[in-house]
Order: C-alpha cells, then structure tokens, then sequence
C-alpha cells in the first residue's frame, strides 16, 4: 500500500488539545491563576491579559540578550492597572505581562497570533519575548513570560485581566504542507468549493457580487465611542461601521481605511489538519489582510451543509486608494498536519461563533 504523506509521523505537526494538556501537567506551560479548561481549544491555547500594563512611546522586540522588562523600563510612559478594567486608546501602542509562561522542551517551538474578534476590532495584537527577534514567533526551548502588544488602530476599548486577545500553537518538527501535499489534501477532501488556487499555501479571493443585494462589507468609523470587549452582542453596528455596498463587483479602498469584507470562497480544514492566514504578496497592491489568523481543525467541516464556511477579511489600505476587484486574490492559507487528532474539533464539539459564517463583524456588534 503506498505511503500516505499527509499522515504525520509521530509526535510531528500541530500539536492538539490533549498534547497541550500533557504540556500544561509537565510545567512547560505554567500560569497564575491556573490554567482553565475553556482556555484550551482544538490546536491552540488562549492567553490571558495580566494585570498591569504599560503605555509605551513606541513598539518593539527586546533583541537578543535582552529582556522586555528592561525595553519597557526605558519606553514605558507610564502603568495601567488592569485589575478593574481600563481603556486602552486609539492611537496608542501598549505592553502587557501575560498570564502564561512558558519553559518549552527542545523539540517544541509556538507561534501566536491574535484572535478572530481582536482582529474584527482592528486591535494590532502581536506578542513579545524575551530576547525575541520576531513577533510571535517563539523558540525551542524558550524559558521566559510572555507580553501581548496591543495598539488599538480604529477604536478604543476596555479592556480588562484575564481576557483573551491572543493565542499560541504549539508545533513539534515540520507541520506545513508543500503544494503538492496540499493538492493531494484537496483531492481526498476538498477544501474550497470550486478550483483551488495553490501556491505557497491556498489562495483566497475576495467576494465582491454578493448572492443577493449589494451590501459587500464594512468600514470602521473614524470616530466612535469605547467598546467594552466583555459586551457581546451589545453594541449597534451603525453606531461604530459605515456599510460599503457595490452594484458593480468593485470598491475603492481609501488609504489608512480598515474594512471588513470577506472570501469568495467557502474554505474547509480537516480536523487533521489546523491552518494560519498569512498575508499575499505585497505586489498585488497597496494593502494587506489582517493578522489575525489561527483556522482550527474542523472550521467548515461540519458547516450547515457541509460546504465549508467562509473567511473573513480584515483589509487595511495603505499609502494609495486601490481598486479591489471580485475575485482578486487577497490572501492565503498555509494548511499544516495535526501531530495528532484533537479531542474536540471546532464547530461540532465547541461552542463556535463563526462556524458556517459569511459577512460577520465582531461579537460585540448587534
């Protein structure tokens, strides 16, 4: 029987739920106050805020040798407790101490990324080591806390200890699939509904011919009120987003804008299988999707119908209006192998918000 090279090897891929939990018993992953099982998702674990924050004069990595305490002692502008809740400001560029830490084993490394609804609230949420060179990406036995930088770019929010803006995966060896490895996922179990476009990851375009009306996405208003994170469902749409409609499968994107649009295509991830959103090639215009991107095993696989479900796209313009067109590819997703099954998948075992999703803004929204 031939060789089934998309079966991970032992111990290689994503690690799942349960792995994480071995991680959790063995203090490779430790936390005040513990741990908690809703913190625990199919191939991620969420972080939670600490209690202190500092507004800085600037973003930035510790570099190596160095510690973030240290680069905060010298940025910092001064102390936010967050232990009864406080606003972070537009505009403004944030550090805030983790309640995780981390003493990852040799043969592990992590790399973070902001959740879906940070995302949807354009909060640029990126985390920070010591001795880190990179964002959210995190070394083979790396010993040390873990800092969320949190600049709020379109709205200001109230935030408060303990919640979750971000989260981190867990990989033991090489997880990503090559193109051709991909090709043979989407032969076995299609992944989009129609062609897929395979390079480097699969591609993702954008949905400008909506199946009815002409109401194609949302633009952030530039000047609102605070939006309490905790408050879901709470906050009227109109009060914080402008609708963009088309009638002619295009839109102008205004420089500095943010928008919410969202894919052409209906995407599947096995629960094999976990995947990240990665921006495209800058060549293709003056803008970029978002970086939130964590896709979980199972997202559209068990989506009403069984056609997948759709992403959503967190689109900023950058230094010239540009003409987004129907179908023009705007993102990819880079498909990695689970290391093993997890114990509960998303959508079908976990209470998820954006299974089966189209044009969706932010859970605070109503």
């Amino acid at each position: 029987m031939a060789q089934d090279i998309n079966r991970p090897t032992p111990d290689t891929g994503v690690l799942p739920d349960h792995a994480i939990r071995s991680l959790i018993g063995r203090g490779a992953i430790s936390a005040a106050p513990q741990i908690t099982d809703p913190q625990i998702q199919p191939a991620s674990l969420d972080l939670r805020l600490g209690t202190t924050a500092w507004r800085v004069r600037a973003s930035f990595l510790a570099g190596k040798g160095r510690d973030v305490a240290g680069r905060i002692a010298e940025f910092a502008m001064h102390r936010v407790d967050l232990t009864e809740g406080a606003v972070l400001e537009k505009g403004c560029v944030y550090v805030i101490e983790l309640a995780e830490t981390l003493a990852l084993p040799q043969g592990i490394t992590a790399v973070a990324n902001a959740k879906s609804s940070t995302g949807r609230l354009d909060l640029l949420t990126r985390t920070i080591t010591d001795g880190g060179t990179e964002f959210d990406r995190i070394p083979e036995g790396y010993h040390g806390p873990l800092y969320a930088e949190v600049c709020p770019r379109s709205f200001s929010v109230l935030v408060r200890a303990g919640q979750r803006l971000n989260q981190i995966r867990f990989r033991a060896g090489q997880a990503a699939l090559s193109d051709s490895d991909l090709t043979s996922l989407h032969h076995r179990t299609p992944l989009v509904d129609g062609t897929p476009v395979i390079s480097e990851g699969l591609g993702f375009s954008v949905d400008l011919r909506p199946a009815s009306g002409t109401l194609v996405g949302y633009r952030a208003k530039p000047h609102t009120g605070v939006i309490d994170l905790d408050r879901i469902a709470h906050y009227p749409a109109r009060d914080f987003w402008e609708e963009v409609h088309s009638d002619d499968g295009r839109i102008i994107l205004d420089p500095g804008a943010f928008y919410i649009l969202v894919s052409r295509e209906a995407v599947t991830i096995p629960p094999d299988h976990a995947a990240e959103m990665a921006p495209y090639l800058a060549m293709v215009g003056e803008f970029r999707v978002h970086y939130a991107g964590f896709f979980d095993p199972g997202f559209g696989h068990d989506a009403a119908g069984g056609h997948g479900s759709r992403g959503v796209l967190e689109v900023r313009c950058h230094e010239a209006p540009f003409v987004l067109e129907h179908g023009q590819v705007v993102g990819r997703l880079v498909y990695e192998r689970m290391a093993a099954l997890p114990e509960r998948i998303y959508g079908a075992d976990l209470k998820s918000n954006y299974q089966g999703q189209g044009l969706k803004l932010a859970k605070q929204f109503r």
